[in-house]
């Protein structure tokens, strides 16, 4: 199990993107979630709004699918979570999986997340067409 590194103070991905030392691929690529209550899906979670949020709604596993049009290299993920203003929706374990398509998913990470108010960096170097968190 790898534990998350904090980004720190003022390193915000909105900002290393601004300078040019990550690149937002997000928008590249097709979201869909297993499930969310309504106004809280998947606008809400790529939104730059630290206000809105995605939740979940049903069982679990709560999955964040994201598929892109060929393979693509994924370095690092940035999730922002805030335990205080949301802790009973706030992941404890993110498993991050990755392949060819939905059928062949292999995990290749497992972070278990502390409580935090800040955007945590999964570093994870990844070449897939799929990624679901």
């Amino acid at each position: 199990m790898t534990t998350p590194n904090k980004t720190p103070p003022g390193a915000d991905p909105k900002q290393l993107e601004r300078t040019g030392t990550v690149r937002e691929i997000g928008s590249q690529a097709v979201w869909s979630l297993s499930s969310c209550k309504p106004g809280f899906g998947v606008d809400q979670l790529r939104d730059d709004n630290l206000e809105t949020y995605w939740q979940s709604d049903g069982s679990q596993p709560h999955l964040v699918n994201i598929q892109f049009r060929r393979k693509t290299t994924v370095k690092t993920l940035c999730i922002y979570a805030d335990y205080k203003s949301d802790e009973s929706y706030t992941p404890s374990k993110i498993s991050v999986r990755v392949g060819n398509n939905f059928h062949n998913l292999q995990e290749i990470r497992c972070f278990i997340m502390e409580i935090f108010r800040h955007t945590e960096k999964l570093n994870c170097i990844v070449n897939c067409s799929v990624l679901t968190l």
